[in-house]
């Protein structure tokens, strides 16, 4: 303020003793401090517009945590107003979050991402927590491809406008001043929040947010050679115990600490000292990113008068040619891999997806980082881009995540299974590079387990290896018996309930052509039990009987069969439990070679079906989802047990069980089937569904021989639900009824299908 004072006397003087209507101008070089602040950050670019209008040309600039971001991006050569615009376009809170979309996981992956609600490391038989809340991989996406124009610039002093940060050596707790390197990775140094954000590693040193440390860089501006300095401070000092309402607002109250005793003096040397008032608003608040952006404003117009004589003293900057816009492609032509050692180069390339030397848009190059950070192998990838020839290098720091053992939980009830919970473990590089082991054990109503070793070869052929046992028990007609096992007419009997043991076991190869796109050839073993207490010994019905001294059972199938199959598989829904976007399509083909034949009636014979669908958006909040699906036997075999069955609500039906709203579990039998779905999925609140859906089927046998498929629908079943995206996975309560039925069924499923 003292120099500024100074400024403004002379100019006065001038005008005095010369009696000239124009002043004697001195030029002024002018720094700008933009403190740190999470969400409260925002308030900057409020204030930038505002100096903006004023006239001032900013010279050199610094910044802490979100300061660093906001600065980096203003002297990089993007204007106040284009900032506005990019942060009101960017949700900066979903970024945060670092959720990855389904199509940036492979199958696999999708499938540990929907089956369990805790995945915690287990080292040494310690269960730990994870190190941050996010890794900052979507943030550090976008900074990339937001300072594109500038990747080639080494010194920030070299920057359209020269710039300087500040990040915290983790290890010795040392301030980190940063003004060289690859922008993207200083500013991300700079906002790592510890607990929020992963530590990031520059250069060797370990860093985290600067806002520790100096959450104010007025002598690192001053240092560049501003001779007048505008701050621009975020910070509202120490909260009281009301305030502190979130692990984030603590550790930026114990962060602010130091700051908090500074800022008296800091806001003291500064020339200019612009203090918005963001005391309401939360570190973590970027959804009121309008309101903050407008306290910044509001502030820096109390000051309009200084920063216009500010303006009126510098003479005229040499014009800058700025980017403004974005870039949309580039060309990768030589791909650079630090790090890794136990994952392939082919496992990387076949994450990527795109070839070198060919044009690709950015949004393809953050899917294939996205793919990579879906793996769950490697920390934050701090990649680079740098000039080189007709095209960039991607130099991809792959650094391994330590820990290659995991516990992981989950619960779930349903109305087939009954309650269940579910204890997995998970080892990665189990027997080889870029493989992945894991056991799933559920105990409950029914016990079950799953097993599974899956080689990762990205677009090569994979391999794997699957082990499942499954069993339940249901209450069914007794008519579906008689239909298809060698069983007479009990007259007494209406319905008996049934008890089914699986036991499956599957060598494949698989290559997955995109993230969305698998194709996998295999061989399966399956031993099939279907049994029931219903019946006692001395009733006649079939020859298929045996019981015990300790369980009386009589066995309708008890079967080993040996099978060849393939399945081909593409999948863009946005969510698989209330999709409201994307394309899906499932095809299974078995051909069944063998059977140790219990029921005495096996010959060769194959089973094929396929369901495909789509949803889209009809307004912001509702959606349609719509799916066919069918199938067949082919052979003149007279074994029934891989005859479709439609009935229930549910996702992780086995073998032909099919689910259809408006029939019970296990209702309708036939060797073929067709069948029509639709659901409006309206979200009343966020992660709160209201679910209207119909479908539509005909099942029976051999009806695509008789053309019966193509007839009206014999059967028809509606729902009226309602869904919750809990943290436990999806809650869904659905009510369903048939016209042709004398009652309706209310479904309850509880937490991830498994």
């Amino acid at each position: 303020m003292r120099k500024l004072v100074i400024i403004l006397l002379v100019f006065l003087f001038a005008n005095f003793a010369n009696g000239q209507d124009v002043a004697i101008r001195k030029d002024v070089k002018v720094g700008l401090v933009l403190s740190g602040g999470g969400a409260k950050g925002l308030a900057h670019i409020g204030a930038l517009k505002i100096i903006e209008e004023a006239g001032v040309k900013i010279d050199y600039v610094g910044g802490t945590s979100m300061g660093a971001i906001i600065g980096a991006l203003y002297a990089s050569g993007y204007s106040a107003t284009e900032l506005d615009s990019i942060f009101r376009n960017t949700s900066l809170g979903n970024l945060i979050q670092d959720n990855l979309p389904r199509s940036a996981k492979t199958f696999y992956e999708k499938e540990d991402s929907e089956r369990y609600a805790i995945t915690l490391p287990f080292n040494n038989f310690k269960i730990s927590v994870p190190t941050a809340y996010s890794g900052g991989q979507n943030i550090y996406n976008e900074f990339v491809r937001l300072l594109y124009h500038v990747k080639d610039v080494e010194n920030f002093k070299d920057l359209p406008k020269p710039f300087v940060c500040i990040a915290t050596n983790v290890e010795t707790g040392k301030e980190v001043v940063l003004d060289k390197g690859y922008l993207p990775e200083a500013i991300m140094a700079s906002g790592t929040l510890p607990s929020l954000f992963e530590p990031a590693s520059v250069k060797g040193e370990l860093l985290i947010d600067g806002g520790i440390v100096n959450n104010y860089p007025i002598d690192q501006v001053r240092a560049l050679g501003a001779d007048v300095v505008i701050g621009v401070d975020v910070q509202h000092g120490l909260s009281a115990r009301d305030e502190l309402l979130s692990a984030t607002e603590v550790l930026f109250q114990i962060s602010n600490y130091r700051a908090a005793t500074d800022m008296q003096k800091k806001s003291e040397e500064t020339d200019v000292y612009i203090k918005p008032n963001i005391a309401e608003y939360s570190v973590l608040d970027f959804g009121k990113q309008e309101a903050i952006i407008e306290t910044g404003k509001n502030a820096a117009i109390k000051k309009f008068s200084e920063l216009k004589t500010l303006a009126f003293n510098q003479l005229e900057r040499k014009k800058v040619i700025k980017k403004t816009t974005l870039q949309d492609t580039l060309i990768v032509s030589r791909l650079i891999i630090d790090g890794s050692s136990n994952y392939s180069r082919g496992y990387v390339k076949g994450k990527l997806r795109f070839s070198m030397g060919e044009e690709i848009t950015f949004d393809k190059l953050q899917q294939g980082i996205s793919n990579l950070s879906a793996t769950g192998n490697f920390h934050t990838n701090r990649f680079k881009l740098l000039k080189n020839g007709i095209g960039q290098d991607l130099i991809l720091n792959l650094e391994e995540k330590p820990t290659k053992t995991f516990i992981r939980l989950g619960a779930h009830y349903d109305d087939l299974y009954k309650s269940a919970a579910i204890i997995n473990l998970t080892r990665k590089n189990f027997l080889t590079k870029d493989d992945v082991a894991s056991f799933d054990f559920i105990l409950g109503d029914n016990v079950r387990y799953n097993m599974q070793y899956y080689i990762d070869k990205g677009t090569y052929w994979s391999f794997g290896f699957n082990s499942r046992f499954n069993a339940f028990d249901e209450e069914i007609d007794f008519s579906l018996i008689q239909n298809n096992y060698d069983v007479m007419d009990v007259s007494s009997i209406n319905r008996i309930n049934i008890d089914v043991t699986d036991l499956t076991n599957q060598i494949y190869v698989q290559t997955v052509l995109k993230e969305e796109l698998s194709f996998t050839l295999g061989v399966e073993h399956k031993f099939l039990k279907y049994s029931t207490r219903t019946l006692s010994d001395n009733q006649p019905i079939a020859s298929a009987t045996f019981s015990t001294s300790s369980d009386k059972r009589t066995v309708f199938e008890k079967s080993n069969y040996l099978s060849a199959y393939s399945q081909l598989v593409f999948d863009t829904y946005d969510d698989r439990y209330f999709p409201t976007k994307g394309l899906n399509f499932n095809g299974d083909f078995h051909f069944y070679l063998w059977s140790s034949d219990f029921t005495g009636n096996f010959k060769e014979f194959s089973i094929s079906k396929a369901r495909i669908g789509a949803a889209w958006p009809i307004t912001k909040k509702l959606a349609l989802n719509v799916e066919t699906d069918g199938g067949f036997k082919l052979g003149t075999s007279t074994v029934a047990t891989f005859d479709y069955v439609l009935g229930g609500y549910g996702g992780n039906l086995i073998n032909s069980f099919t689910p259809f709203l408006g029939y019970d579990f296990l209702s309708l039998p036939g060797n073929s089937y067709v069948k029509a779905y639709a659901r409006l999925d309206y979200e009343i609140a966020p992660k709160n569904h209201v679910l209207l859906a119909a479908n539509y089927a005909n099942v029976e046998d051999d009806i695509f021989r008789t053309g019966e498929w193509f007839t009206t629908p014999n059967f028809s079943g509606y729902g009226i639900g309602y869904g919750l995206e809990s943290f436990v996975g999806p809650i869904q309560l659905m009510y369903s009824w048939s016209p042709e039925g004398k009652k309706g069924h209310l479904f309850i499923s509880l937490g991830y299908w498994f």
